[in-house]
């Protein structure tokens, strides 16, 4: 029974790590990638997803780490937030999961409700698997649309450029937030 155990759960193991999806990392793959710019033509990606954010609960996926001490708006101006919310192919919360927004949001405004958001979008299902997409902005997250920029990103994204465009979806008193997003990115 042990043995058999042990070549199933190696079994599932191998069988894991063959579908993540992802390219050489290695240094010099990554050196070897970069001599073969010059020949590649570069993409246009459109990806559409649903940002889960959820601050309440018994299993909050951002979480207020820091806000500051002498000083309080109405804008929660200093508050800093740690998130890892996941990324749904639809709105609902049992929608399949393409990934999840790893990083930090904090209230930068003492004026309007705004926050610069720096977040690593981490994809794990399909072409993408084991990729990811940077973010950095302003997200003034009472507006309809907010457009932030894609900075940069990994595995099949390297060299990627874009723009993000964000419309909550929904809302509650508590805090919570489901986010839609479209992104349309460059990269080789």
């Amino acid at each position: 029974m042990g043995k058999f155990y042990k070549l199933t759960l190696c079994s599932i193991l191998l069988l894991s790590l063959s579908l993540v999806h992802c390219i050489d990392q290695d240094p010099i793959a990554v050196e070897d990638w970069f001599k073969g710019i010059n020949t590649m033509k570069e993409k246009i990606t459109n990806l559409h997803f649903f940002f889960h954010d959820i601050v309440s609960g018994n299993s909050p996926t951002a979480m207020r780490v820091a806000q500051a001490s002498s000083y309080t708006s109405l804008t929660g101006f200093g508050n800093l937030v740690m998130a890892d919310d996941v990324l749904t192919s639809g709105p609902e919360p049992n929608s399949t999961v393409v990934g999840q927004a790893q990083g930090i949001y904090a209230s930068a405004s003492m004026e309007d409700l705004s926050f610069l958001m720096t977040m690593n979008l981490a994809f794990s299902d399909g072409d993408f698997n084991g990729s990811s997409l940077s973010l950095l902005g302003r997200n003034p997250v009472l507006h309809e649309y907010r457009e932030m920029p894609i900075v940069g990103g990994s595995g099949v994204f390297r060299m990627a450029r874009g723009i993000a465009t964000a419309k909550t979806y929904s809302f509650n008193l508590l805090g919570d937030a489901i986010v839609e997003y479209n992104v349309v990115v460059s990269h080789y």
